[in-house]
């Protein structure tokens, strides 16, 4: 690009005529931030993502495999998990990146979102680049999440070739090949499992954005300037800084991804990932691989496979609400005219919330404190503030299907001396096993006078689910 060339357009606002602005050519500063925060919740493994074994090593050492020296990188800043252990073993695979590229690396503990964690990446790179006299205009940073190990060093040069064509946002992008449906917001009185389309777009000018995402140094102070200064729920819609980009009316370009740069989520995209691995390494993979990088940190012993069905427990009591809290009871899916309600969180059905955390614990993604907040229904989803237990059970499936699996059977044991239940076990039963769209089945037993169930305190139910693969799956696991 000569000097007082064109860049891209950058849109000044409603009715404003697009401008143009100009860099003059300088040796472009190439600095990569890899976020490897992750708690991995939704994979189920236990530990931070980026230390979960793909096919033997971690998938942050996976990451960085991609990082190969004609990309020409001179400051990769790994973001980490704050715990300590996570740090100092995901740590090692930064040691072992300097040592065979010669690249500086850095590491910056990550925060509690993934846009604070990009932050501190970022405000490491510029603190790099002001003690090494690097231009900020002439500085690119590419970021990069860690639970996308396959991305080949193809894709990141990619993107810093566009960035020194003067674009100032890049995203690599593939297209997508299913078709996409746009959904209305619910009915009022619509089941809670059934949505309605609202459109769909044609699917030739949809494209699946990947990482690493690249940007002008200037343009990600810019954008998280920006982002402070919206409201939360303005903020909280901008996923990624490309967003943020077009937010501020930066045109943003997309460059060819790549399909091997799937990201790990839920346990079958790992699965994916290590057959992908399996058939490169066994020369039947994807066409033109990468040259092999330096091995980057030591080989851990393999992970377990996946195992399914899996099997999780949830439990729940609540106290019955006092005579003036005028609460209906709510049980199993049923409302008990004439019944004392419970207390606790939504309408207390402690049916549904046993059933709901019983789902969270086989899939390995939390609780319900975790997914519908720990105070009330609606500290951290708004929009199910006073949902019915029922409608969480349904948001429970979403979740476990997001993860993976879909519910093979879910069984409830409730405790308590009333209401009487066995008269409405069926209709409890099928009210249940609609919002699952799985088989419930619900028993029930009293404490023989004993205890604050005995004393007809409260009620407390356990729960059982079995879920299995979303998907034909052996019972090791392999899809």
């Amino acid at each position: 690009m000569t000097a007082g060339s064109t860049m891209p357009t950058e849109r000044t606002g409603s009715g404003e005529e697009p401008r143009t602005t100009t860099r003059p050519d300088a040796a472009q500063r190439r600095a990569l931030v890899c976020v490897a925060a992750g708690s991995g919740t939704r994979l189920g493994r236990g530990m931070p993502k980026a230390l979960v074994p793909v096919a033997g090593r971690t998938m942050l050492a996976r990451a960085l495999d991609g990082v190969s020296p004609e990309i020409g990188y001179e400051l990769v800043v790994l973001v980490l998990p704050e715990e300590p252990e996570a740090r100092r073993r995901l740590g090692a695979c930064g040691t072992e990146l300097a040592a065979a590229l010669g690249v500086d690396v850095v590491q910056v503990p990550g925060a509690g979102s993934r846009p604070a964690s990009v932050r501190r990446g970022v405000d490491a790179v510029a603190e790099h680049a002001a003690a090494h006299g690097w231009a900020e205009e002439d500085t690119a940073i590419l970021v990069h999440d860690a639970a996308r190990p396959l991305t080949p060093a193809a894709v990141h040069i990619r993107v810093l070739d566009a960035l020194t064509a003067g674009w100032q946002a890049v995203v690599p992008a593939v297209a997508v090949a299913d078709t996409i449906k746009t959904v209305a917001a619910p009915d009022a009185g619509s089941a809670p499992s059934v949505e309605r389309v609202s459109d769909t777009p044609p699917r030739g000018g949809l494209r699946a954005v990947q990482t690493p995402q690249g940007f002008t140094l200037p343009l990600l102070r810019r954008a998280f300037s920006h982002i402070g200064e919206l409201p939360d729920e303005q903020a909280e819609r901008l996923t990624d800084e490309a967003m943020i980009a077009e937010d501020l009316g930066v045109d943003v370009g997309l460059v060819p991804g790549d399909a091997r740069s799937l990201k790990i989520t839920a346990p079958t995209d790992l699965l994916t990932a290590e057959a992908l691995l399996g058939g490169a390494e066994d020369g039947g993979g994807a066409e033109d691989p990468e040259p092999a990088a330096p091995e980057l940190s030591p080989a851990p012993s393999p992970a377990p496979s996946v195992i399914v069905p899996r099997v999780g427990v949830g439990h729940d009591v609540h106290a019955f609400a006092g005579p003036d809290e005028g609460r209906e009871l709510m049980l199993a899916g049923l409302h008990w005219p004439g019944e004392r309600g419970l207390s606790g969180h939504s309408d207390g059905d402690v049916v549904a919330h046993a059933a709901c955390d019983a789902i969270f614990s086989a899939a390995g993604i939390g609780d319900m404190g975790v997914h519908f907040g720990a105070d009330t229904i609606g500290t951290s989803r708004p929009e199910l503030a006073g949902a019915s237990g029922v409608a969480l059970l349904a948001e429970a499936v979403r979740l476990a299907g997001e993860a993976g699996f879909r519910i093979g059977s879910v069984s409830v044991q409730l405790v308590g001396a009333r209401p009487k239940f066995g008269p409405r076990r069926a209709e409890a039963q099928h009210a249940l096993t609609e919002a699952a769209g799985a088989p419930v089945s619900v028993s029930a037993t009293t404490s023989d006078g004993l205890g604050f169930t005995g004393r007809v305190e409260g009620v407390l139910a356990t729960a059982t689910a079995v879920l299995v693969a979303d998907g034909a799956a052996s019972a090791d696991g392999a899809a």
